[in-house]
């Protein structure tokens, strides 16, 4: 070996090795883009962290510009099923790739995500459709991304909670999101009891083999106030069916089941009185034996609209008198 083979191999020795935990490299460029009304676009540099974008309900065109963008610019795509965001990204011909994020995934899952972020990368949540976090699992993720510093971004978009409301002719100046009610018949009857006093129009999700019963238990409950039952919002057989809840549910009882997604509006209930202590009592042991202390607090004084003092009083006397009779 020639003198200078020999420098060059002492100095190949002793250049540091390559990080193992070095980030990754970015995608080629050339993959990120969409195409929009049929032309080519590229996708701007995306900054690292997370982004929480929204997606359509059902017609694929109500997204924003700046959805599309990111969805092409990320390094990946968090989805609760990739089957579903997959119709979405080839529709607007994005190639980034799709990992599950889901319920029944996210304690394995969640991990890895937020290992990526730590390298710096790009990452895109979203659910199967509107605006995730709104009954999806992505809470958790949002926090634990905080937390370990992450930029969290929100892209605000499609919602079916709104779409819904907009189309209910009920009044929308304070509404209360519910989500799913139980599919247990005796805890959504003892949650529809607990909404009754919730002075604001409701809004709730339901499949349609759970809707028959969830509208007589709401009619049950709620009595005579006006709804509207809101199915395949956006979709090509988009319905919205309006009436009391009693007609809603006999309808809904003598009719084929339904298809597609559904959301329930309910208008707020006439103006009550106060509570006796009785009552208030009954409210907040449901609660109590549901969530602690100050989450029953917090239920219980949105649904009545006293004095947050005295419930949370009464809901620690109420707690010893539970404690001590075990």
């Amino acid at each position: 070996m020639t003198a200078e083979g020999r420098i060059a191999k002492l100095n190949r020795m002793r250049s540091p090795a390559p990080a193992a935990s070095a980030a990754r490299p970015p995608r080629d460029r050339a993959v990120r883009s969409y195409v929009l009304h049929g032309q080519p676009v590229t996708a701007p540099p995306l900054a690292p962290g997370l982004h929480l974008v929204a997606t359509p309900i059902g017609n694929l065109r109500d997204i924003t510009v700046r959805a599309l963008e990111v969805l092409a610019g990320a390094d990946v795509i968090a989805c609760e099923d990739t089957r579903v965001t997959r119709k979405l990204v080839d529709h607007y011909a994005i190639a980034t790739p799709l990992t599950p994020y889901h319920d029944h995934n996210a304690a394995e899952a969640r991990p890895k995500l937020l290992a990526r972020l730590a390298e710096g990368a790009a990452i895109a949540l979203v659910s199967d459709a509107g605006t995730p976090l709104v009954s999806d699992p992505g809470y958790k993720l949002v926090l634990a991304a905080r937390e370990q510093g992450a930029d969290v971004t929100a892209l605000p978009g499609a919602s079916a909670v709104l779409a819904a409301l907009m189309v209910s002719a009920l009044p929308t100046d304070r509404f209360f999101f519910e989500g799913f009610l139980s599919a247990k018949e005796a805890a959504r009857r003892t949650r529809i009891a607990e909404l009754n006093r919730i002075p604001a129009t409701l809004v709730l999700f339901e499949t349609g083999p759970r809707l028959a019963a969830a509208l007589a238990d709401l009619a049950e409950g709620l009595g005579p106030r006006e709804a509207a039952i809101c199915r395949e919002l956006t979709k090509l057989y988009e319905e919205v069916r309006r009436g009391e809840l009693p007609a809603l549910a006999r309808e809904i009882a003598a009719a084929p089941e339904p298809r597609g997604e559904i959301v329930i509006v309910i208008a707020p209930p006439a103006a009550q009185g106060e509570l006796d202590a009785s009552e208030l009592d009954a409210l907040l042991r449901q609660a109590l034996d549901r969530v602690s202390v100050k989450e029953a607090v917090a239920e219980v004084t949105a649904v009545t609209g006293q004095s947050r003092r005295a419930i949370y009083q009464r809901a620690l006397e109420l707690s010893r008198e539970r404690d001590h009779g075990r």
